[in-house]
């Protein structure tokens, strides 16, 4: 079945809160915030509006650009260098993307969600270009930003991702539909995190501490875009039973596992100080289980239950306090504590 995006005024539809839908609802293109139907949609508003922040505020980038020339190993460079590429390419597809998906989902609630997020991804473009601006010498940043046209690996991942997107908006149905919503949900949940885990172990070492402050804003947010996918991803489920295809999910997640394995390995190598390919492999199979998890799906991986990056569950939980992003209930959530309990995913 094709899907006919949302028009931009339409006198004649009809979005009241009882008959709303998450898609293919007859929007009227008003956006009426005082009846909505999703209320998890509200409370996730709260929590990304209060994460606001400027990037150019994060102190110590200086040290950094210090520490990059004089204390990183050669395979700490290639890492460093190799993660931010990718990092800078999933934000930018984020940013072009998520207007068109927004073009369908027929919840004026929802849609907000997405018009704050692709302003969210837009500022790591910026958060990405102030640690480049600032660490890296000029004559190397347009070769991180382009690696990925070097990279025979690095390509063929975003690739994947990239034609997903495009099937869709090229070909508008059901099915691509679907695939593009389980695109960005394993974008958003499955694609940042080897790199996260890469600054956290930098700087549990000590080394690159303002990089990974900024990474640290960045991963705060996308937890929020998990969570919003997973929320979208229920509704289908409720709503449209006939179009959630659990083959499917399972194809994409193992898809999507083996890039990120052979991608990590790639670039991580057995170079990292508590990172090796065997680590890598676990951690994103563990990753994998647990997205799966808050679909109300059966892990893909039974026999991988353990974190074997126990420092990051250390780094999690500075003041006992954490934070359940998935099912959108935050226990003391202010501005200054929002980067509590994110970094155990």
């Amino acid at each position: 079945m094709s899907f006919v995006a949302n028009k931009i005024f339409n006198p004649s539809g009809n979005d009241d809160a009882q008959t709303r839908t998450i898609i293919k609802g007859n929007t009227t293109g008003l956006f009426n915030l005082n009846n909505t139907k999703y209320a998890w949609a509200k409370s996730m508003y709260t929590i990304m509006i209060g994460n606001f922040r400027v990037p150019e505020k994060v102190s110590g980038l200086n040290e950094d650009s210090i520490q990059y020339k004089q204390d990183l190993t050669d395979g700490e460079k290639k890492a460093y260098d190799g993660i931010l590429s990718f990092l800078i390419f999933l934000d930018s597809i984020q940013t072009s993307n998520l207007p068109n998906f927004a073009e369908y989902i027929t919840a004026p609630e929802v849609q907000l969600l997405l018009a704050i997020q692709t302003y969210q991804e837009a500022i790591h473009s910026q958060s990405y270009a102030t640690i480049l601006e600032t660490v890296v010498d000029a004559e190397k940043r347009d070769e991180i930003y382009y690696f990925r046209r070097e990279n025979p690996i690095l390509l063929e991942r975003n690739t994947y991702i990239g034609q997903i997107y495009q099937d869709f908006i090229q070909n508008p149905n059901d099915e691509n539909f679907f695939k593009w919503l389980i695109g960005n949900f394993l974008l958003e949940g499955l694609y940042f995190y080897n790199g996260f885990a890469f600054f956290d172990t930098l700087a549990d070492h000590q080394k690159m501490k303002a990089t990974d402050r900024m990474i640290s804003y960045i991963r705060r947010d996308e937890l929020t875009h998990v969570t919003m996918f997973t929320n979208i991803l229920r509704e289908i489920k409720k709503e449209f039973p006939d179009m959630r295809n659990e083959k499917l999910i399972y194809e994409m997640f193992s898809s999507a596992v083996d890039q990120e394995i052979k991608w990590g390995q790639h670039i991580l190598g057995n170079n990292i100080i508590g990172m090796n390919e065997y680590t890598t492999e676990q951690y994103t199979k563990r990753l994998a289980n647990n997205r799966l998890g808050v679909l109300w799906l059966s892990p893909l991986y039974p026999e991988i239950t353990e974190n074997p990056y126990q420092h990051l569950e250390r780094l999690q939980d500075n003041n006992g306090e954490k934070t359940n992003f998935f099912e959108s209930t935050v226990t003391n959530y202010t501005q200054s504590n929002a980067m509590q309990g994110t970094r155990d995913f």
